[in-house]
């Protein structure tokens, strides 16, 4: 017994040494997935029924979900003026109906009153924070004016509400948390400086938009930030009423999906012919369609390689602007190295490989089709120097010499007309001419024998043991923190006052990690803001743990019961919320 807890000691040890290892692989998930989470954040105040009175915010919001991946990834939005409005949480995309959902909420949102730019940002920081996954991709796209209207009702001064979105900037930057800025600028009051040192001080990126066209690039790009895409244009044609050909070029059997978009400012029809003529039917279970008042998405899923044709229909003299966004789930791996330490001037042979889902590609088109460049970074004087890498069967090779610097780095890139990608950094060291190599002595024998340190390896028991319980706590804290939910919850509202009840809302958990408010669940309504203080986390078996820091009653099975120390909540188990600022009841049951 006593071995197996020694053992265990030493498990959880190994295991709290390496948590920075483990951090550090989360923190920079460029390399390793294609999944993304994404929290789209708009402005909803009246200030924006002039910097942006065709609602460009909702059309970009829209085509960005239309151009995420079926693959499972994950998008969620929240609407601001000076507080949180309405709220969608994290969605796993796996369907046409999923992303139909997320777009109807878009549409619903309305125009409030004042702006507080703070409130949105620190909500999708907490969101992320409790939804996150493993192998996704997290950030945050910012629509607004940069402008800041503060209730002169409400206590907040312009300093606080400035210092606020300070905290929750540097926050997404300290969680990996990338914020991308559309700036919207109908009326010419746009705020660049806000929204340029939000997107700069998370390494993301500020684009301004005044038209429903600019949306495609500015969309690409923040995809291409991640998933390291390009934007192809593929045609602007003046439609004549009839079907007009556009051909499309799938460059090889890798694409996982083909987004093409349609900008146009009346309806098109589109019809699509695979590379052997014939026709597909549009929607259908390869070809998803999507369409808004100034766009339509055609999603192609697993296309063969070759050249498609689209016949586009518009309303005569319209003009459409068409472009192409491949998604692959292809990965650029370097190929080992020799050794980690050279010499200096010494040449240094490198290549580079792509894999998918694991397996590396052996096809030489692919390698051929794209031109490949080593990055070889002295860190000594930070400059960077480039070579060109040639293409064969398996990959790209090359040779690059070394200077005289202690200390490099080298990255490979590859890129064609639709999409690049890049290594993860890779440190060479230089071993120094003249540096004096370290020798150890071999102690000489003595006749007596020095005394065993029972004292300071008795201290060194109780040092790890001290840590490994330290590691312990932390460990659990990190497991609970990162535990899922499963089920589902229904929700039901009822006005106390006239007796009505809303239809029974189910809401899916599985987005949710470690734990969620019931605030959340409720869309964030400002209608019932007290209900942002009932948290439920994950326990044991399938129950839920439900506490309760709010001044709201809740009842079970008619009575009421103390939540403020938690409370289980088992399958099928039906709740009753009593609020105290508005004479309404929230009823929620948990089921399978």
């Amino acid at each position: 017994m006593i071995k197996k807890w020694i053992s265990s000691l030493i498990v959880v040890t190994f295991l709290f040494c390496n948590i920075s290892f483990y951090t550090v692989r989360a923190a920079s998930p460029l390399h390793s997935t294609s999944r993304i989470e994404g929290m789209l954040v708009v402005d909803v105040s009246n200030s924006m029924k002039s910097s942006d009175p065709n609602n460009i915010s909702n059309e970009a919001m829209k085509m960005f979900i239309d151009m995420a991946s079926f693959n499972g990834d994950k998008i969620g939005a929240i609407s601001y003026a000076d507080e949180v409005m309405r709220e969608k949480a994290l969605v796993k995309i796996r369907s046409e109906q999923e992303k139909k959902d997320l777009k109807d909420f878009i549409d619903s949102l309305e125009k409030s009153t004042y702006t507080d730019i703070s409130s949105g940002v620190k909500e999708a920081v907490k969101v992320l924070d409790s939804s996150h996954e493993d192998n996704y991709f997290p950030l945050i796209v910012l629509l607004a004016d940069g402008n800041n209207e503060l209730d002169p009702k409400k206590s907040k001064t312009a300093k606080q509400a400035e210092d606020a979105l300070n905290e929750a900037v540097a926050a997404a930057k300290t969680k990996g948390y990338p914020i991308f800025t559309i700036g919207l600028n109908a009326n010419g009051k746009l705020n660049k400086n806000v929204l340029s040192n939000v997107a700069k001080s998370t390494n993301g990126e500020f684009f301004e938009a005044s038209s429903a066209d600019q949306l495609p690039r500015i969309l690409s790009e923040i995809f291409a930030n991640h998933l390291k895409l390009k934007m192809v244009p593929v045609n602007q044609l003046v439609a004549n009423g009839d079907y007009q050909d556009i051909k499309i070029n799938v460059p090889n059997e890798n694409v996982l999906e083909a987004n093409i978009s349609l900008i146009s400012s009346q309806p098109v029809e589109v019809k699509l012919l695979d590379p052997s003529g014939k026709e597909l039917a549009v929607p259908s279970d390869q070809v998803f369609l999507s369409k808004s008042k100034t766009y339509s998405m055609v999603k192609l899923m697993k296309p063969v390689q070759g050249d498609w044709t689209l016949k586009v229909k518009g309303v005569p003299k319209d003009k459409i602007d068409i472009n192409l966004v491949f998604n692959y789930d292809l990965q650029l791996k370097l190929t080992p190295l020799a050794k980690k330490t050279y010499k200096a001037g010494e040449t240094v042979n490198i290549g580079a490989f792509f894999e998918d889902n694991g397996t590396a590609i052996a096809d030489k088109n692919i390698y051929q089709s794209m031109k490949a460049r080593v990055f070889v970074k002295d860190l000594d004087t930070g400059k960077t120097e480039e070579f060109s890498l040639t293409s064969a069967e398996q990959g790209f090779a090359g040779q690059f010499k070394l200077g005289n610097s202690a200390n490099y780095e080298v990255v490979v890139k590859a890129e064609d007309n639709s999409f690049f990608r890049e290594t993860a950094p890779e440190k060479l060291t230089v071993k120094q001419s003249g540096a004096a190599v370290p020798t150890v002595s071999k102690p000489s024998p003595t006749e007596e024998e020095t005394p065993f340190p029972w004292l300071y390896v008795s201290l060194g028991v109780i040092g790890v043991l001290l840590l490994a319980a330290l590691a312990y706590v932390l460990l659990a804290k990190l497991k609970q923190a990162n535990r899922g939910f499963s089920g589902q919850m229904v929700v039901e509202i009822k006005d106390e006052d006239t007796g009505e009840r809303t239809s029974p809302q189910y809401k899916k958990l599985k987005g949710f990690k470690g734990k969620f408010r019931l605030h959340q669940l409720l869309s964030l309504s400002p209608e019932f803001a007290e209900t942002d203080q009932i948290h439920f986390k994950p326990a044991s078996g399938d129950s839920l743990l439900l506490i309760n820091n709010s001044d709201c009653t809740i009842e079970k099975g008619g009575r009421a019961i103390d939540a403020k120390k938690g409370r289980d909540i088992k399958r099928n188990d039906r709740i009753r919320i009593v609020l105290k600022k508005v004479n309404k009841s929230i009823y929620i049951e948990y089921i399978s």
